[in-house]
């Protein structure tokens, strides 16, 4: 698997015809999202002074002035951006992709199964609407992995029974096999608990947490700061998480920066990283020839392809029963 510098190389050498033509397309599509949310501001400016010279008061009419805005922006923006987006993942992303490893394959539009989501049993809330792009699958050392960006939403009602959608995840999803049969499951999440109010108070209500496993209480501090454990088999569950897997846990969620959840299940290992934007979408308002924004790209692609070199999952420490 190629390095970042390889790929920094790989970047501005093999890409740089297509960087160029992109850049001139993007600054095209720059000057008429500017203009396109100029418009829309103006005009709902214009309306709102127009409801408020008629009535000198304040109401709903001026909120749903700013939802309808909001909609027509987001579709413009999408409509604007659109052939500029997929000719950045055809021309740039791809072509990434296999430099870093030959046996992936990359599908911009299609997503990770909202199966193989829910099979991880990280998050609990029902699913009501489930999107996601940019899947990579295929192998990597011979082990089976695939990942994409997942956005997984609930729907409720507030007081007032409006319609109104939470975010339950929304980043990178990785599922891949970990040459073992589990016969439960270990899910290990980010420890909001302790890091909130404490270790004591954090591991009482964590001990409280009815909707998870058994808590598994672990030897090593800092893991335990970070992370907590469920599983449905304690011994296993240690079996898995050896002092290594820990550390390269740790490390991951360092480098990512980012909210860390991994389930251990059936065979295979599912890692979700809480990332608040879609990471492999092209920039609209950054030149693409920028080293920042090239390295924002490399990092993110080896990063999530590297996370079974990471976790060692290619070295096969257990054999599948």
């Amino acid at each position: 698997m190629k390095s970042v510098s390889e790929l920094t190389d790989f970047y501005y050498t093999e890409l740089y015809d297509s960087l160029a033509s992109l850049e001139e397309e993007r600054k095209s599509v720059q000057k008429k999202v500017i203009i396109l949310f100029g418009v829309l501001g103006a005009v709902s400016l214009t309306i709102i002074l127009v409801i408020y010279s008629s009535c000198r008061c304040f109401n709903e009419s001026y909120i749903w002035v700013g939802v309808g805005a909001t909609a027509i922006g987001g579709f413009g923006y999408r409509w604007v951006v659109g052939d500029y987006r997929s000719g950045f993942k055809e021309q740039i992303i791809r072509p990434l992709i296999g430099a870093i490893e030959k046996e992936l394959h990359y599908a911009p539009d299609a997503m990770v199964p909202q199966a193989l989501f829910q099979f991880s049993h990280l998050f609990d809330q029902r699913i009501d609407r489930y999107r996601g792009n940019d899947l990579v699958r295929g192998k990597i050392d011979d082990i089976a992995v695939q990942f994409s960006d997942i956005h997984a939403e609930h729907r409720s009602r507030n007081s007032k029974g409006r319609e109104q959608w939470s975010t339950i995840f929304k980043g990178l999803y990785i599922v891949a096999d970990f040459n073992k049969h589990f016969k439960g499951r270990t899910l290990v999440l980010p420890d909001l608990a302790e890091n909130l109010f404490g270790s004591y108070i954090g591991n009482m209500l964590q001990s409280k947490n009815f909707s998870k496993d058994q808590l598994v209480k672990m030897d090593d501090p800092a893991f335990e700061k970070s992370f907590v454990v469920y599983g449905s088999d304690q011994i296993e569950a240690h079996y898995i998480l050896t002092h290594t897997m820990m550390q390269r846990i740790l490390k991951l969620k360092k480098e990512t920066g980012s909210k860390i959840y991994v389930s251990f299940n059936g065979e295979k290992v599912m890692i979700a990283i809480d990332y608040d934007k879609d990471l492999f979408e092209p920039t609209v308002f950054s030149s693409l020839l920028s080293i920042e924004q090239a390295m924002s790209y490399i990092r993110t692609l080896r990063s999530s392809i590297g996370v079974v070199e990471e976790l060692k999952l290619n070295e096969k420490l257990w054999s599948k029963l």
